[in-house]
């Protein structure tokens, strides 16, 4: 999997980084998405990420994560056929540091753990999972604590 990283924040080590793109890639093995998608990791600040929740979600307050897909997963979806010479592209997921950093603190983990389940989660959206229901909530939260435990990022 391609994996396209910003780190607006300047903040993370080169070592993070790495870490979160083999979660990434772990993840999309676990998940069995195709070798050749792609997906944009992005680190940003509180404010950046507000103004994000706010113009892209209609909620004028700071998040941890948000994710963008570019695949529509719906049972209603029109099946159109895809260009084998044009990348599967995943879509963005957008962390706020300052926010995992301050979550780290409140749940009593490490960063690494923190950030590393922010960017499970937000991959696993780009998936079509949701948190919409309390039955969606438990699947999509246990496959995240499986993954991130498979992995050896446990609390």
């Amino acid at each position: 999997m391609h994996i396209d990283v910003n780190d607006e924040t300047d903040t993370l080590s080169s070592d993070k980084i790495h870490l979160l793109q083999r979660l990434l890639t772990f993840a999309a093995e676990q998940e069995d998405v195709p070798q050749d998608a792609e997906v944009s990791l992005n680190f940003v600040n509180r404010e950046r990420i507000k103004q994000l929740n706010a113009t892209f979600r209609y909620k004028n307050e700071v998040t941890d994560v948000i994710s963008f897909a570019m695949q529509e997963h719906s049972d209603e979806e029109i099946a159109i056929q895809e260009n084998p010479h044009l990348p599967y592209v995943l879509g963005d997921i957008i962390i706020s540091v300052e926010q995992a950093q301050e979550q780290a603190q409140r749940y009593n983990h490490s960063f690494e753990r923190e950030i590393g389940f922010l960017t499970v989660h937000g991959f696993l959206h780009l998936l079509g999972y949701s948190h919409e229901t309390k039955i969606d909530e438990d699947i999509m939260f246990r496959r995240q604590e499986v993954i991130l435990s498979e992995f050896g990022l446990e609390r």
